[in-house]
């Protein structure tokens, strides 16, 4: 596997502006840090459920029609080109509006990731492209779903945590930063066609 170009896709669409991130940083402002960490820790479980999910999904893709692992590494690489061109044309992180008096902010983290494509459909872009080609254990399978949940809890506390003072750095630096992540991902998308 290409660890490097999967730490950065990882990282790249974990820790960018998101569903995920933009309600922890939206939550963080509002209700404060303590009480947006159930939200974080929930979006960590509904991922490592989404990517698990993901992972039994293609293998039983995979193990029916074998010719259908060249077009899944495809449609990964083409939506990291997808992502990589919405994250350079971004002109604004826009707002979540939610809800006043959400109770349960661990379970509103975990439907989240059910109804975020970003989540679902980078969930099978890791699986596909990075996990499956290497790996066919399901115990591989369970302990990056476990990592890729742990990166989903750290992106959105850091945002949390962060809230305001990193929405501020993002506004006065959008471009830039939006330049240099659209090339990671391009690099991530190149070196798993070489890869594969």
């Amino acid at each position: 596997m290409p660890l490097f170009s999967f730490l950065v896709f990882v990282i790249i669409t974990s820790f960018t502006p998101g569903p995920n991130n933009i309600m922890a940083m939206t939550f963080a402002n509002k209700h404060g840090l303590t009480k947006t960490f159930p939200f974080c820790f929930g979006v960590g479980v509904g991922f490592l459920v989404i990517t698990g999910l993901s992972s039994f999904f293609n293998i039983f893709l995979t193990k029916i029609m074998p010719i259908i692992e060249y077009p899944l590494i495809i449609l990964g690489v083409s939506y990291m080109l997808y992502l990589a061109f919405k994250i350079l044309t971004n002109k604004e992180h826009g707002s979540n509006k939610e809800e006043e008096n959400i109770r349960n902010l661990f379970l509103v983290g975990v439907i989240l990731q059910f109804v975020n494509p970003k989540g679902i459909l980078f969930g099978i872009t890791v699986v596909a492209t990075y996990i499956l080609p290497y790996y066919s254990s399901y115990l591989s399978y369970f302990l990056f779903s476990l990592f890729l949940g742990i990166v989903g809890v750290f992106s959105t506390f850091s945002w949390a945590l962060f809230g305001s003072a990193f929405q501020k750095i993002l506004q006065q630096y959008q471009q830039p930063f939006n330049i240099v992540m659209a090339l990671l991902l391009v690099y991530s998308a190149l070196s798993i066609l070489i890869h594969s």
